[in-house]
């Protein structure tokens, strides 16, 4: 038996596939769509409209960032409480039994064949995507983008940042644009916060731009910024116009 039922969603969807600039946009955390036959993991729908189930605002803000640069840019559809697409599928994380003070009912006891029924229907697909994506980006090379968003308190402590650039072997590209969104009026950026990146608790940088040998920046967007259209509309213009201008600078620089 499957995971996916006829006529459920395929786990992504792809935007602007033929476009011609160097970015390649990823949003791991975009959906939060439940395979049917999990039955919402024993939550209440309350909570699959939290920031636990998904990236808040995420996907409408790449969205209107992809049109505006011109960017190829790839959506997963399911909740990472089936499977987190920005984890080793090895790690206890990728299947969360608890998100921040929440049991998940349905992960509580998972098989070994259960969990690789989410890793082939979901993961494996999405990620074998980007690479076919990655692929064909021929004559010039990709700059990978990963969008995410952050809730603005976690277990009730409150994040003051409101954007914040992670980065793991090769930081060249994301601190550049630190430098930029500082210089932006009122702003609190910060660098590998409130989360860093590394290979036990990402898989979308180590894997598709660092062993890749891409530049690259993981972005996260605090939630309460984008939950609505004004949001989601400021922080693409503005990401649309400094993204080129910190490539171009990486690329000055390496002159």
């Amino acid at each position: 038996m499957g995971l996916l039922a006829a006529g459920e969603p395929p786990p992504f969807w792809v935007e602007n596939a033929s476009a011609e600039s160097r970015f390649l946009l990823t949003a791991d955390h975009a959906g939060r769509i439940i395979p049917a036959c999990l039955g919402n993991l024993g939550l209440p729908a309350a909570e699959l409209e939290r920031h636990i189930a998904w990236d808040i605002g995420i996907a409408e803000v790449t969205r209107r960032l992809a049109a505006a640069l011109d960017a190829t840019t790839i959506f997963q559809r399911y909740s990472r409480l089936v499977i987190d697409c920005n984890r080793q599928p090895r790690v206890p994380s990728a299947f969360p039994k608890l998100s921040e003070a929440t049991e998940i009912p349905g992960n509580m006891a998972l098989s070994e064949a259960d969990k690789l029924l989410r890793q082939t229907e979901i993961f494996e697909p999405y990620h074998g995507e980007i690479r076919k994506l990655l692929a064909g980006y021929v004559g010039r090379k990709p700059v990978y983008v990963a969008m995410h968003s952050f809730t603005p308190v976690y277990l009730g402590v409150a994040r003051p940042m409101q954007v914040a650039v992670l980065y793991h072997r090769n930081p060249d590209l994301s601190r550049i644009l630190a430098e930029l969104l500082r210089a932006e009026p009122g702003l609190v950026v910060a660098e590998n916060e409130p989360y860093r990146v590394s290979d036990e608790t990402d898989y979308g940088v180590p894997v598709h731009a660092e062993a890749g040998g891409l530049d690259y920046v993981e972005i996260e967007i605090r939630q309460d910024l984008i939950e609505d259209v004004r949001g989601q509309v400021e922080w693409a213009a503005r990401l649309a116009r400094l993204l080129p201008l910190a490539v171009n600078k990486l690329e000055e620089d390496r002159i």
